[in-house]
């Protein structure tokens, strides 16, 4: 049986053909965006005469200006400042709890634990969609009276329930990064006195980073792009739901709304082209199990 380095270079190319032609369609349209982005008018066609550059819509964006007659500003530096505060907390609640829960179910033996292992990829095969009225009902039972606490609970909580949706995948990755550590490193350190959070802390976390960061970065991209829960729960805006909100607004110049929209993207874009190889090693260590 042949492997793939052996096969002949034309079916790489074929290959390679078939994911530019079914990947086009998002280059096109992430094209046009940025394009539109610098551009006094919207760019939604292949006639690049309508594309007069500028860099108007990017500073008014920064100023929160929605509209180039005025009238209409948000406070855009609170809405990213919103966005990176979900981000960032759904990404280290997740990496903190993939990391011990690996751990465990990599090097423990406990009653439940192959149970809890396939029910692992059960629990991410669920829509997060198809939870959210059971999340909601939690959400307005535990509602705070104290007015002054409404914005945090709505934060705190947006984040848990999207950590959550998560988790089961990053425990996965985790818990395969963890097997394949030999266990004489581990054995060492204990034969040497050291505690299991001592051996967990000081030698096998350094041994598991690119997991670490792969999980880290995955779940500040879940919180980053996630528009649903941060819609139903949260009090103030994100950059999902600002650009959501404005895209049909009469007063909004579109431009504008394009260059919002690139913003909300440049993460995305930045992590797949810098982290190719930790994806690549994401993937492939939470494979074993």
């Amino acid at each position: 049986m042949k492997d793939v380095e052996t096969r002949p270079k034309k079916y790489e190319w074929v290959l390679i053909l078939a994911i530019f032609l079914a990947t086009l369609p998002l280059i096109i349209g992430f094209g046009l965006l940025m394009l539109s982005s610098f551009s006094k008018d919207m760019v939604t066609n292949f006639d690049l005469k309508s594309f007069q550059p500028t860099i108007e819509n990017w500073i008014n964006v920064f100023r929160g200006k929605l509209a180039i007659t005025g009238g209409v500003r948000v406070n855009m530096v609170r809405i990213i400042i919103n966005t990176l505060i979900v981000a960032l907390g759904v990404s280290g609640l997740v990496t903190l709890i993939s990391v011990m829960s690996g751990y465990a179910l990599s090097r423990m033996d406990f009653k439940g634990r192959k149970w809890m292992i396939v029910s692992l990829m059960l629990l991410h095969a669920f829509p997060g969609v198809a939870l959210i009225v059971g999340v909601y009902l939690l959400y307005r039972i535990s509602f705070p009276e104290q007015q002054n606490l409404v914005r945090l609970y709505s934060f705190i909580y947006v984040i848990f329930a999207r950590a959550a949706l998560e988790v089961p995948m990053s425990v996965w990755l985790m818990k395969g990064f963890f097997d394949t550590i030999p266990w004489e490193f581990e054995w060492s350190g204990i034969i040497d006195g050291a505690s299991r959070i001592t051996v967990w802390r000081k030698i096998m976390l350094p041994l598991v980073k690119p997991g670490i960061l792969a999980v880290a970065l995955f779940a500040f991209l879940a919180g980053w792009q996630d528009i649903i829960y941060v819609r139903t729960f949260l009090i103030d805006q994100t950059l999902a739901t600002f650009i959501e909100a404005n895209i049909e607004a009469e007063y909004t110049h579109m431009p504008l709304i394009a260059a919002a929209g690139t913003l909300y993207l440049l993460p995305t874009i930045i992590f797949f082209l810098t982290a190719q190889q930790i994806l690549l090693r994401g993937y492939s260590g939470g494979i074993k199990g």
